[in-house]
């Protein structure tokens, strides 16, 4: 998976919700209701500055994936560092204690470089959203944009493969800013109108991984892999872009969180980071202190019904490649038009219908996501053919566009203002854990039991999280 609106904004949307009770027995000035209602419900500029933010961010970050198994292969030729060397010998050995096809290796090897992309996200959300409760969300956004750009920069001038491994720890490690841009939308949002801003994040996520990717398959085919550091010209479009998004916060960005409200004590901030090293604590949320015992229970409820969701889904999600191509023998080709369409499908609906999804729904469609998924992954497993693929893969679309936007709606009303970004970051660490386990589980499962067993059984375990969601008091 950055823009904000502005604090102030969301204060006035407060007030504004409030005036009408307050003037109701004044019949004076009845004309004003419509419209002080009216702002109370439309939603922030902020919101879309996020928007085009989030845009050139995903679409750098996606640019590189097709790109991976070339990449790989370059630096198998072409290391000066021997790190590739030592790191391949312990995929290979992973792949032959799962009996994966030998020319599996440089995706199995993707997929521990992914995990250890999501790991670092893991780490750094929660002290992201911590620091950002301190300092503000401008200044800890634009490190964050700072140290994504430093990435790619390392990246187009990565001749052999530490110094590609470092681009990705530092990308990783900079990865808190989409935490933060969900923690700049509740800042500025009120109940009515937090659906649509955590929607278009949705469909900057669709719109990114559908135009990013395909400008990647376009390197991929036309770059004249013979001529050198091929990679060059990727990586400084993506390096452009993130210049880009950080021009686009440093210049239309206004702070969201006002100094009144924020934590007083950084050491208060950062205590919560600490406790990364025990991971009970991330699921208890136990640096959210000062709230309803009520409200914490809820959050606990929502943060493991996440990370069983994503830990389950990742996996499947992980392995589709590996089941297109082992099983329906896919181009690249078909590949990119399977992804495309589902790509398109949840793209429409985060733009039309999620976006507008009252508040007082938003619980019954995350259950209806989350009970969705379950066919879609048992239709991938029992498919024969590409038409019921399809199908599968359809109802996949449709599920993704709306549980984690309505899950991450749900939590985002938890916690007190000084402590939005913190709730919100040990919810995205939640994510960024369940994906880098996810895809682990989901090979060694693949290769042990075989694709369909994988599906079936996955789909079925994802009954729980939905039924967890609907008896869940949130």
């Amino acid at each position: 998976m950055a823009a904000l609106r502005s604090r102030h904004n969301g204060t006035l949307e407060v007030e504004r919700e409030k005036e009408p009770q307050a003037s109701g027995h004044n019949n004076n000035k009845p004309e004003k209701e419509p419209s002080q209602r009216g702002n109370a419900e439309r939603s922030d500029p902020m919101i879309y500055i996020i928007f085009v933010s989030l845009l050139f961010d995903l679409l750098a970050f996606t640019i590189i994936l097709p790109l991976l198994p070339s990449l790989l292969e370059y630096y198998r030729q072409n290391d000066s560092s021997g790190l590739y060397a030592v790191l391949t010998d312990r995929v290979r050995w992973f792949q032959q204690l799962l009996g994966a096809p030998e020319r599996y290796i440089s995706v199995l090897f993707g997929g521990f470089l992914g995990s250890m992309f999501s790991f670092l996200q893991f780490v750094a959300s929660p002290i992201v959203g911590g620091l950002s409760d301190y300092y503000g969300r401008k200044p800890v956004l634009l490190v964050c944009a700072s140290g994504i750009a430093l990435s790619y920069l390392i990246w187009a001038c990565s001749s052999n493969f530490a110094l590609f491994v470092l681009a990705r720890f530092v990308g990783g490690i900079s990865k808190g800013n989409i935490s933060l841009c969900m923690s700049v939308i509740t800042d500025v949002s009120s109940v009515k109108t937090r659906g649509r801003g955590m929607a278009l994040v949705g469909v900057a996520f669709s719109l990114g991984f559908i135009v990013g990717p395909m400008i990647g398959a376009l390197f991929a085919i036309f770059s004249d892999k013979s001529g050198g550091a091929w990679f060059v010209l990727p990586s400084l479009l993506a390096f452009g872009l993130a210049v880009g998004d950080l021009l686009v916060l440093a210049c239309c960005l206004r702070e969201t969180l006002p100094k009144e409200k924020r934590v007083k004590e950084i050491s208060s901030a950062l205590s919560y980071g600490l406790q990364l090293l025990n991971f009970s604590a991330i699921f208890r949320f136990a640096a959210i202190k000062n709230v309803p015992k009520k409200d914490l229970e809820a959050l606990r409820s929502i943060g493991v019904i996440y990370f069983l969701y994503l830990f389950l889904y990742s996996g499947l999600e992980f392995t589709v490649t590996f089941l297109m191509y082992h099983k329906f023998g896919y181009t690249s080709m078909d590949q990119a038009k399977m992804f495309l369409t589902t790509g398109v499908i949840m793209t429409l609906l985060q733009g039309s219908v999620v976006r507008r999804l009252p508040e007082a729904k938003i619980k019954g469609y995350a259950i209806f996501s989350l009970y969705l998924i379950v066919p879609a992954f048992v239709l991938v497993g029992l498919a024969e053919g590409s038409r019921m693929l399809y199908a599968g893969m359809t109802l996949f679309a449709i599920s993704t566009a709306f549980a984690v936007t309505c899950l991450t709606t749900l939590v985002s009303k938890y916690g007190n203002d000084d402590q939005k970004g913190s709730v919100l970051g040990i919810f995205r660490s939640l994510g960024a854990l369940a994906r880098a386990l996810g895809p682990v589980v989901g090979c060694i499962a693949f290769w042990c039991v075989g694709s369909r067993i994988t599906y079936i059984a996955g789909g079925l375990l994802l009954i729980y999280p939905a039924f967890a969601l609907q008896r869940a008091r949130i």
